[in-house]
């Protein structure tokens, strides 16, 4: 099972959290602007790395506040969690389990 820290209550199995999608994703500064292909892209299109990823997790079972993490896509492990309110850490992929890194 997948084990993430929520940076207010500490480690938690992930069923008490619920995936937010990817974060850091910029609103759109003047929405009326927009015309529909602009609007299908912030939407529906987003990143699909094989890699290190920043995502949104709320803590739905706990203190029920959002916060980031960078999980790795190829390996699910979790690199780090941090509030929304702090950057991104800096941080490598995990190892796979062949010894590898990406």
């Amino acid at each position: 099972m997948l084990q993430l820290t929520c940076p207010w209550c500490g480690p938690r199995d992930e069923t008490e959290f619920r995936h937010g999608g990817q974060a850091h994703v910029a609103r759109p500064a003047d929405p009326a602007a927009l015309d529909d292909e602009a609007w299908a892209a912030y939407l529906f299109f987003r990143d699909n790395p094989a890699g290190p990823f920043a995502e949104r997790w709320v803590h739905s079972l706990g203190c029920r506040r959002w916060f980031h993490a960078v999980r790795d896509t190829v390996t699910y492990a979790v690199l780090a969690t941090y509030r929304p309110d702090q950057p991104r850490p800096d941080v490598a992929a995990a190892p796979r389990p062949d010894g590898e890194t990406r």
